[in-house]
């Protein structure tokens, strides 16, 4: 009885901790009605490959971000409400105890140290998932990894050093410069950002746009010829610095931090 009395006070001055490590820059995480459920390190795929992430589980929001110093220090906070988020547990491929998170806004995929610390992610945020109620926001498409085509998907071409490799972001095909000049905007990840698209998404979403004119609904979701030369010089190498990659963390990537499961059994808020 006695941690059920002091936990809400323990709780709050975790969500603090959390806070204060993304800086001033991350969102405020402290409500009445959040618990932390766990945290830890996972490594999430990345267009440079697998990087240690630090992620905390709370009862409505998993959020995580790139680690600065360990267990101290975080940037680029990401916050995904559990009730729009979908688990897909897959078998070692790439990464080692892996699955896939799949929301809106992106879907990525993410490895724990061993089977028993995935399965305790996938449970703890199944169990919150269950008490919330989604968006009905469609999921974003998962993007193919950069290792899996040594060619442009909609071409053919060779990737190269000077003829890279983009991701669209309507299919998450791998596809080369020249075929994802097009720019559009994929509402169920930004309502007015354009994204990078290749040109058969284009094609097809040009299409929904002209029917949404004949509704008299336009989203003015795609780009004019005349900026979309302009567009395509902006975004040329954008795909190359979404991620600061810190060298420095590879030093820690074989001692990732494990899984800790905060929350008592017995104590649930009421949402």
């Amino acid at each position: 009885m006695g941690d059920t009395l002091l936990f809400p006070n323990d709780n709050q001055r975790r969500i603090e901790a959390v806070q204060k490590s993304f800086g001033p820059t991350g969102a405020r995480l402290v409500d009445p009605k959040r618990v932390l459920i766990g945290e830890g390190r996972l490594m999430k795929q990345s267009r440079r490959g697998p990087q240690p992430k630090a992620f905390f589980l709370f009862n409505d929001v998993l959020v995580y971000g790139s680690i600065v110093i360990n267990g101290r220090w975080f940037k680029k906070q990401n916050i995904i409400p559990l009730g729009d988020i979908q688990l897909e547990d897959l078998e070692d491929g790439y990464m080692r105890n892996q699955w896939l998170i799949k929301t809106p806004g992106k879907s990525f995929y993410v490895s724990a140290a061993s089977q028993e610390e995935k399965q305790a992610w996938i449970e703890h945020i199944e169990v919150c998932k269950t008490r919330l109620p989604s968006s009905g926001r469609p999921l974003a498409m998962t993007w193919i990894p950069d290792h899996a085509s040594a060619i442009c998907m909609r071409c053919s071409r060779k990737f190269t050093a000077t003829h890279r490799r983009h991701h669209c972001r309507k299919c998450g095909f791998l596809v080369c410069g020249l075929c994802s000049r097009k720019r559009a905007v994929i509402g169920n990840l930004h309502p007015t950002k354009r994204q990078r698209v290749c040109r058969l998404c284009h094609s097809s979403l040009s299409e929904k746009e002209g029917e949404c004119r004949e509704r008299g609904n336009s989203t003015g979701g795609l780009l004019s010829d005349e900026d979309e030369q302009a567009s395509f010089e902006d975004h040329l190498y954008e795909d190359y610095i979404e991620e600061d990659y810190d060298p420095a963390s590879w030093a820690e990537m074989d001692s990732f931090a494990p899984y800790v499961y905060l929350k008592p059994e017995h104590v649930w808020p009421r949402l």
